[in-house]
């Protein structure tokens, strides 16, 4: 395997390329442009259909004989070392990734897997195998980090990387692998980092989808923070043509910015969506809380790309014009994507991509456009008053899914059948039941209550349920285990799902393991997700546990599990629409101190706070 450092006059030309993400949006379009453009080129696209990706977004290779589609992921090394032996691959163009910042602040562990690990994966398989020529990574101009806002000079490629958030930072990191591997092992590698891209076929979590899609609904345009933020914005066309030329003409060892001089603000964004759909801006733009870190501007130096033949044709006012015409000849491309649209998407797995998979396969050469079905979900909610119940209808609200609460009383059968009969509900979700008032101590001396809700309540509506062949999710907790010699303290070793419950230290604990016991016996429609220490960015809530212990005087220091409500309880609705079933811990990763968390209030929120330890024989976790 040649490294060929120097590049010949002549272009590359490749004859199987194996594009891996190629259902998504940049790669969909590169992908079709290869196809129409190069009949003798084989192309082989490999996506492992998340909910970001679409086949209908290749419809028009679909009658191609030179391309093949496989459903697959890259970080199945395996599948990959297949995939390069059997298709007789001798270049990569390595799309595949998780790239939108909003979920890498609350979901960064799938971005180390899908963009750190899977480029390992596809890397070492080149290395095996010896069969790759050219080896495209395509990254990120979020990589250099923030631009300065007064300069004029763009990011050269020899910039340094200083990556700002969870995303970027795997996508430097990925970066690193490929430059290792041409290093040491002579791999074939050229490096794209490329401006914000928009146009047809784009998941409106991204923004310009998602302000065209609000305004068609004549919906308020959220704008993080003051929307003075910067980008440069590429449309998808020029985009693939800039692959294109790399592809054969870059030089192997390289890095090329693919981006435009043009920036715009996020308001002038906004601005220019109004007035494609003649709204009142200032009655249509509506300012949300930024992110946790916004970089003000991303700006690059695009000489180098331009010296090897290209140049940027579409202006934006003809992209943004397209762009909009495409989203209103096909509102329903992506199917239902109310959770999309929300100002700060917490996680986004929408579609059933298998469904679409087959739809494709068997449309041949018909002309059909796929779309996805309505959700129909209706939910049936109990605990109106308590804080998750609440937060659950809120979320309800915000994802448009229609929800009711329940009226009637957890341990009184007859109720539950009327609130299942007048809602017909598609999933019951129970965040009914009793922790204490204020506290558990409460349990002790009211046990008959805290059985009666816990576990008489639970069981009951879990049987309605059963005969209503309907799916609980089942709010439970996990202060039901304590540290013991297979689980020390400080340990890393953490109770699974399977473990058995040894925390006897309250009653209310011991309902709660009992309940969990018995509802095994309705593990075909009950799903139990273990809250641990429940916390969330509302301190002005007196069950925020951050807010509770701020309240003691003395605290326990024990390193506990802690479920952020903010990131998880949007899960629970995704685990309800997959059907998820049996017993999850519905914790963050890790453990923190209480003291820890003490001195995170009081470094952010209250300089004099101050408080005390107290010894405790029991630990529970």
């Amino acid at each position: 395997m040649s490294s060929g450092s120097r590049a010949s006059a002549s272009s590359y030309a490749p004859r199987k390329i194996l594009i891996t993400g190629a259902a998504g949006f940049i790669a969909s379009h590169v992908t079709n442009r290869l196809i129409k453009n190069y009949p003798d080129y084989k192309i082989v696209a490999l996506d492992k259909l998340d909910y970001c990706s679409s086949l209908g977004n290749l419809l028009p290779c679909r009658s191609s004989p030179n391309f093949k589609f496989l459903k697959g992921d890259i970080t199945c090394a395996d599948l990959v070392n297949y995939l390069l032996v059997a298709e007789d691959i001798d270049t990569i163009m390595h799309f595949a990734a998780q790239s939108h910042v909003d979920n890498s602040f609350g979901n960064s562990f799938e971005f180390t897997n899908n963009n750190i690990y899977g480029t390992h994966v596809l890397l070492e398989a080149c290395k095996v195998t010896q069969k790759i020529k050219r080896f495209i990574h395509v990254s990120t101009d979020e990589v250099y980090g923030e631009t300065d806002l007064e300069t004029d000079i763009g990011n050269p490629e020899a910039s340094q990387l200083l990556p700002t958030n969870p995303y970027s930072a795997t996508k430097a990191g990925a970066e690193m692998l490929v430059m290792a591997y041409h290093r040491s092992y002579g791999l074939p590698t050229i490096t794209t980092r490329g401006n914000n891209v928009y146009g047809p076929n784009q998941f409106p979590e991204k923004l310009i989808p998602k302000f065209i899609l609000l305004a068609m609904k004549g919906e308020k345009l959220p704008i993080h923070g003051n929307g003075s933020n910067v980008r440069s914005y590429l449309y998808c066309e020029d985009v693939a043509e800039a692959f294109d030329v790399i592809l054969h003409k870059g030089v192997i060892g390289h890095v090329y910015n693919i981006g435009t001089q043009k920036e715009r603000s996020v308001l002038d964004v906004a601005d220019d969506v109004c007035k494609l759909f003649r709204l009142n801006s200032e009655e249509t733009i509506h300012y949300v809380q930024d992110r946790p870190f916004n970089d003000q501007r991303y700006f690059l130096d695009d000489q180098k790309l331009k010296k090897l033949g290209w140049q940027e044709k579409t202006t934006w006012d003809e992209g943004l014009k397209k762009t909009m015409e495409w989203y209103t000849k096909n509102p329903h491309w992506w199917g239902d994507v109310l959770s999309a649209l929300n100002p700060h998407p917490s996680i986004s797995m929408l579609t059933d991509s298998t469904d679409n998979y087959e739809t494709f396969m068997k449309c041949g050469n018909r002309t059909e456009t796929l779309t996805g079905a309505d959700s129909g979900l209706k939910f049936l909610v109990y605990g109106r008053s308590g804080w998750i119940g609440g937060l659950l209808g809120k979320l309800c609200k915000d994802k448009g899914i229609v929800f009711e609460y329940g009226n009637g009383r957890l341990e009184d059968r007859n109720s539950l059948v009327n609130d299942v009969k007048r809602v017909r509900p598609t999933h019951v979700f129970n965040a009914a039941g009793v922790t204490g008032r204020p506290n558990v101590d409460w349990c002790e001396s009211h046990k008959a209550e805290t059985i009666r809700a816990n576990a008489v309540g639970t069981l009951t509506l879990a049987d309605v349920c059963k005969e209503h062949n309907l799916l609980m999710m089942n709010f439970a907790t996990g202060c039901i285990f304590e540290y013991d010699k297979e689980h020390r303290q400080g340990s890393g070793i953490g109770f699974k799902e399977e473990d058995t419950p040894n925390f006897i230290g309250s009653f209310y604990s011991k309902t709660k393991a009992m309940v969990e016991e018995l509802l095994k016996e309705y593990d075909q429609n009950v799903c139990t997700l273990r809250v641990r220490m429940p916390i969330s960015t509302d301190l002005s809530n007196p069950r925020n546990f951050i807010t509770k212990i701020s309240r003691y005087n003395k605290v326990v220091n024990i390193p506990n599990s802690m479920t952020v409500l903010d990131e998880l309880l949007p899960i629970s609705i995704e685990m309800a629409k997959r059907n998820c079933r049996g017993i999850w811990n519905f914790t963050n990763p890790g453990v923190i101190s209480h003291n820890e968390i003490l001195e995170l209030y009081r470094n952010y929120m209250d300089p004099e706070f101050k408080w005390e330890n107290l010894t405790w024989k029991s630990n529970p976790r």
